[in-house]
């Protein structure tokens, strides 16, 4: 039976949660850690939901200062870091209302311009209206008119027709009353001036405003939230409604720019977004690698009794699952960093890490949060354990805040015409080395973006959608090998960093077997390139293997580092619900 190293769990922890904001975590792994947040399972959708803003209620109490929180990114992911898979229709509300709404408000206008107090204080909950029926990621295109009348002032709010109707945000009155942001286009003085944000009540708690069209969805598959189309009929705005000044004299040209503007708080959301594969990656693999040391089982020989974990089939899949919890990780507190340190000169290409990372960690995160609910077995399959939740929770994130795919199409675009190659050290073709394995990773990026850049500069093709079309596998393969890089050095950074040999070296084991894995995965094209033998890959499968087995004995360890709560799991197995 595998035990807790305790000097090395110390230096795990402070290597996930370092000094700086170590204090920060522990605010929310406590919180999560009471009773407020305990796992309830057999709740139907609609108590599931009024439990997401009684929750939500308990946090605002609790926190200092509203308006600093909602100014700091980084305290918003960790939010949506602790929370995201335990009590994921809380983190979408808390999302919306923090990030997007008061996040909003706070940044397109002065501070003391609007009196925040009833959102701050949460008399009035905020939400955020963009996506419309027919139209997502073409935001631009946005058909809610938001008409001013030059005699008043005022601005006339419309859903012109079905299709504008906004789609999915959470108008409805549970909760307590609701006003949200409106993306809506300004038309003024026969100009159409773009998407503007309107402040707009939506409810007063018991039933929609006048002219305000409320219409519940169905329950989604992702987390527990009273979704809804809404519209608006010719309902009447005071000119205060609209964010920021009134345009003048410049026309819908510009329309694309000042959507940008308007919805600025979407990449501090792709940030909280990946936060969210972080909570599935490490609630996953911290439910099943302690399930997996505690289910006992029958081993080889008559009579005999081992733990699941000791079966080396069931051991390789979780060592891996947790190896991918720690490069989610890793990943993630990178372009946390990166987006918080960009200045102008290279705030595109800090967006577009944040883009990048936020679809790579979701859909890792996805990934192993499928592996453990496996791992777990019959029990993984009742919803009532709370096995499901991360599952299910992290469905929301891949499309929230940019769709993973339409988002990195963007990157795969910019890569194929802007990747610059990193400096590769020279080394001994040794798949022992660190550095060697890096230029191996920096290989698999090169290779696809030489591939993605012939087809770019296919001139033969049929229409510039054809040529893109073509180009487009390479080139998303290329962002998968970029993302794979830039969570290998992160890993590869907290080996380096970690206090004392013994967390070195576990750290180290990690990065190997990431870095193994992804290069065992592309064998085939580094082979073709002449970038690795054929020696060298009928060695990487008894590599892969020795580092699984070196890896094993620590995976406790590396788990217990999370910090996951015990309290937001049910013990083994199934909960009495009498």
């Amino acid at each position: 039976m595998n035990t807790v190293n305790a000097s090395v769990l110390s230096a795990l922890t402070s290597v996930l949660y370092p000094p700086e904001s170590a204090g920060l975590h522990e605010w929310w792994r406590k919180l999560i850690g009471t009773t407020g947040f305990a796992h309830r399972g057999g709740l139907s959708h609609e108590e599931r939901v009024h439990r997401a803003y009684r929750l939500l209620a308990l946090v605002n109490e609790s926190l200092a200062d509203v308006p600093a929180f909602v100014a700091d990114p980084e305290q918003l992911a960790v939010m949506h870091e602790w929370t995201g898979a335990v009590e994921p229709g809380f983190t979408a509300i808390a999302g919306i209302h923090y990030n997007l709404f008061l996040g909003s408000l706070l940044d397109l206008e002065p501070e003391g311009v609007r009196d925040l107090a009833e959102y701050t204080g949460l008399r009035e909950t905020g939400t955020f209206l963009c996506t419309e029926v027919a139209h997502g990621n073409d935001a631009a295109r946005l058909e809610t008119t938001a008409t001013r009348d030059p005699g008043t002032g005022d601005f006339v709010l419309h859903t012109p027709n079905r299709g504008a109707a906004k789609f999915m945000p959470n108008t409805s009155s549970a909760g307590g009353a609701k006003t949200g942001l409106v993306a809506a286009r300004l038309l003024a003085d026969s100009t159409d001036h773009g998407v503007h944000l309107f402040l707009t009540r939506l409810n007063d708690g018991r039933q929609p405003m006048p002219g305000v069209r409320i219409e519940l969805l169905p329950p989604a598959l992702t987390c527990p939230v009273d979704h809804a189309v809404t519209s608006f009929d010719q309902v009447r705005l005071p000119p205060e409604a609209l964010l920021g000044p009134l345009p003048s004299g410049q026309a819908a040209g510009s329309g694309r720019r000042r959507l940008l503007h308007a919805i600025g708080r979407v990449t501090a959301g792709k940030l909280c977004m990946s936060a969210c594969g972080v909570s599935a990656a490490k609630t996953a693999v911290a439910l099943a690698v302690r399930h997996a040391h505690a289910r006992s089982t029958a081993g080889l020989r008559p009579g005999e009794s081992v733990t699941l974990f000791e079966h080396g089939a069931h051991q390789a899949r979780l060592v891996d699952a947790t190896v991918t919890a720690y490069a989610v990780t890793a990943l993630h507190r990178y372009a946390v960093r990166r987006w918080l340190d960009a200045g102008p000169a290279d705030r595109s290409e800090a967006e577009r890490v944040v883009a990048i990372t936020k679809g790579w960690t979701t859909w890792q995160g996805r990934a192993v949060a499928i592996e453990c609910r496996e791992r777990c077995g019959a029990r993984g399959a009742l919803r009532v354990n709370g096995f499901a939740d991360p599952i299910a929770a992290i469905e929301g994130p891949i499309t929230a805040e940019g769709d993973n795919l339409v988002i990195w199409n963007k990157a795969a675009a910019e890569l194929s015409l802007g990747w610059r190659r990193p400096a590769v050290p020279r080394t001994e073709p040794d798949l022992a080395d660190p550095a060697y394995l890096h230029g191996l990773l920096i290989g698999i990026e090169e290779i696809w973006h030489q591939r993605a850049s012939r087809k770019l500069r296919d001139r033969g093709a049929r229409s510039p959608l054809a040529r893109w079309n073509a180009t487009v596998g390479p080139a998303l393969e290329l962002v998968a090998a970029h993302a794979h890089r830039l969570a290998a050095e992160a890993l590869h950074d907290w080996a380096e960093r970690a206090d004392g040999q013994p967390a070195r070296e576990v750290l180290r084991g990690v990065h190997r077997l990431f870095a193994l894995r992804r290069i065992s995965g592309h064998d085939g094209v580094l082979l073709a390139a002449g970038r690795l033998t054929a020696e060298q890959v009928e060695e990487l499968p008894d590599l892969i293997d020795r580092a699984v087995t070196a890896l094993a004995p620590h995976t406790l360890t590396l788990v217990e580092a999370f910090g996951v709560p015990e309290q937001v799991f049910v013990p083994d197995g199934y909960q009495d619900e009498r």
